[in-house]
């Protein structure tokens, strides 16, 4: 008895190790912003800390460093990944409507590097055959108001299997129809609505035969992470791995950003789960005067 008892237990461990390898993981990113002082900034292009500053410079070092080991961190906790989407603004331009003043370079070369080094930092956490996917973001980010599409020179240098202006990829039967642009809301309650749109212009897309019904629709663009579905489907909008700071967000909005990635397991029958890993910044706590 404890012999066969041992047996079954090993059939089991094989079993529950023959499923492990059959799944899929996907690495889905959004909005890094790179070259914006609160967007990914890998650590050779961070700004230094002085005592003796009293700018904003220390803010944004301080910030950039936060942000830069929490990303790390979510890719060694969450490692190997057999695929990686990004959904766009994958840096964040010449900032020409603030004068530049919020960028750490404006040189779109530069910015281009900080995101090769991204995807090769996701690269070097992946299985052997690891497949990577992106959109395009916002034409003022990344391809200078409808000029060239810096993104496109990106995903040359860094290796990456496609990137479109609306794509669909199929993992295991499983489809996601990726884009970046989405409507946003002003109200908690209105972020729904939007995600639930594109699921039935999918929908209707799909009836004509012209696109894939898909199972997951990814949006970027809004930097906040959100979702609805039923069963069989889910949409959501993707946190975003910019912090918080921006001019615009700052002096215009009100809504909550969300900070991170979201993480997929497919198995070999489509069936998925998933989760968002995203995480408060201390950097970016309100301080509030006392006098």
């Amino acid at each position: 008895m404890a012999r066969l008892g041992k047996a079954r237990q090993g059939k089991a461990r094989q079993g529950l190790f023959n499923l492990i390898k059959k799944m899929k993981r996907l690495l889905v990113i959004s909005d890094t912003h790179c070259g914006h002082v609160a967007g990914l900034t890998p650590p050779q292009w961070q700004l230094n800390e002085f005592e003796a500053s009293s700018t904003k410079r220390n803010k944004w070092a301080i910030l950039q460093r936060e942000l830069w080991t929490k990303f790390i961190n979510i890719l060694e906790k969450n490692k190997p990944f057999d695929y990686c989407f990004h959904m766009g603004d994958m840096i964040d331009g010449k900032g020409t409507r603030s004068g530049g003043v919020e960028q750490v370079t404006t040189d779109r070369s530069d910015q281009s590097d900080m995101m090769v080094h991204i995807f090769a930092e996701i690269r070097q956490r992946a299985n052997k055959k690891y497949h990577s996917v992106a959109v395009f973001g916002t034409d003022y980010h990344v391809s200078n108001e409808g000029g060239e599409d810096w993104e496109e020179i990106i995903k040359e240098r860094a290796g990456l299997d496609k990137i479109g202006n609306h794509e669909w990829v199929n993992i295991n039967g499983c489809i996601f129809d990726l884009k970046h642009h989405i409507a946003g809301s002003t109200i908690p309650h209105g972020r729904f609505t939007a995600q639930a749109r594109e699921k039935l212009w999918n929908v209707l897309w799909a009836e004509r035969d012209y696109v894939p019904n898909a199972h997951v629709i990814l949006r970027g663009h809004v930097h906040y992470f959100a979702y609805c579905g039923s069963p069989g489907w889910v949409a959501m909008t993707l946190p975003a791995l910019q912090g918080m700071g921006t001019r615009y967000g700052a002096r215009r909005f009100s809504g909550l950003v969300d900070w991170g990635v979201t993480i997929f397991d497919i198995d070999e029958k489509g069936q998925f789960d998933w989760r968002s890993v995203t995480m408060n910044i201390d950097a970016q706590k309100a301080k509030v005067l006392k006098f």
